[in-house]
């Protein structure tokens, strides 16, 4: 009876195993952003996750193809590239103009948009938003589910998630990768996006001159003060009402608004394609004007080369419709009409928003295998 009692006893006094933890990652919230962050209850930051999101978004096998010419493969990193503040940019070789295409040929239905602090964006992604939460009309609601997407679509990698984890599992150093971030070894698509998704939500921009100005660190020169003023005034450009500025440190709303481009609507996907509600006609995101000055082209079909384009357009070139946002308070004049010497003010201004710290921080660069 005994020896019957200590084996019962063995059995289940045995202390469980631990329970499989990654190392947490803090998300460090830089002074004066928000404070509510866009991060799934499914997937918790991990500096595991973070690291794995960071191999794979470089790797060229992603696309699910192992040749060697890599014409014929994508990452994510092929479009987005950091030094263009995670966008293609207009001297990218593979794509003139900064105008993308996929793996099929297909050209990209919109102008890329930079990936700059998502993870305090709140109202969805995309130029029409149609990636949010609680939206019927696709599954799709998450930067995870883009990163699928983006294996998928023909106008972007053109492949199919069985075709990217053959590829990854084929490759030596993921197997265990996959195990520190996730407990085991397995590969999947789901745990390829989210360890992208948590990648990407580290991509945080907030070392400007601008910024630093806010913190006392700096100094703006008299040109870039008179263009911050003229950013912040109605009598002046008239920008902070869609992109912030005026204590909206991401330099956007999120929001969506027809912002006088056209008065003809035949986009397929702008945000009437979304809400169903016909004041959205020509409506998209207003884009965050940090790293303004890297990312052209301009606008969701990537009209305007360079940011001289985009400041005319708002000085002098702005079209009225049924549609126009209220906010667009000068369009009834064609524009801001702003001097020359003002012009240039406030593209000294913009300029300021360059963080170079952000368009060169190692942790966000090609990992060395």
């Amino acid at each position: 009876m005994l020896l019957l009692a200590l084996l019962v006893c063995g059995n289940s006094c045995r202390k469980p195993e631990n329970p499989f933890r990654a190392t947490p990652y803090t998300i460090k919230i830089p002074k004066f952003f928000p404070t509510l962050l866009n991060i799934p209850k499914d997937n918790p930051m991990t500096a595991e996750g973070v690291e794995l999101g960071r191999h794979l978004f470089y790797e060229e096998h992603l696309c699910g193809y192992m040749g060697q010419n890599l014409d014929s493969m994508m990452s994510c990193a092929t479009c987005h590239q950091q030094e263009y503040a995670f966008e293609a940019g207009t001297a990218n070789p593979r794509f003139p103009n900064g105008i993308t295409s996929g793996l099929s040929g297909i050209k990209t239905p919109h102008n890329m948009l930079p990936l700059i602090n998502l993870v305090f964006n709140q109202e969805g992604y995309f130029w029409n938003g149609m990636i949010y939460n609680n939206n019927p009309q696709v599954d799709r609601r998450t930067l995870e589910d883009i990163v699928i997407m983006g294996i998928i679509a023909p106008h972007e990698m053109n492949s199919s998630p069985e075709k990217a984890v053959a590829a990854i599992k084929s490759i030596k150093k993921y197997p265990r990768m996959f195990k520190a971030a996730f407990g085991s070894e397995e590969i999947t698509v789901d745990r390829i996006a989210k360890a992208i998704a948590q990648f990407v939500r580290t991509l945080i921009s907030a070392n400007s001159k601008f910024d630093r100005y806010l913190l006392g660190q700096e100094n703006l020169t008299p040109q870039e003060l008179h263009g911050y003023v003229l950013f912040t005034t109605e009598e002046g450009a008239d920008c902070f009402h869609c992109h912030g500025g005026d204590g909206t440190p991401l330099f956007t709303t999120n929001l969506f608004y027809n912002n006088g481009l056209d008065n003809q609507f035949t986009d397929a996907r702008d945000r009437f394609a979304v809400t169903g509600n016909s004041a959205d006609r020509g409506a998209y995101r207003a884009p965050t004007l940090r790293n303004i000055g890297v990312t052209a082209p301009y606008m969701h079909d990537g009209r305007f080369k360079n940011l001289d384009e985009v400041l005319e357009f708002y000085n002098s070139e702005l079209v009225n419709s049924p549609n126009i946002s209220p906010l667009m308070h000068k369009v009834g004049d064609g524009g801001a009409r702003l001097t020359p010497s003002q012009i240039a003010n406030l593209k000294a201004f913009l300029l300021t928003l360059t963080d170079e710290e952000f368009l060169n921080n190692l942790d966000y660069a090609k990992p060395e295998d």
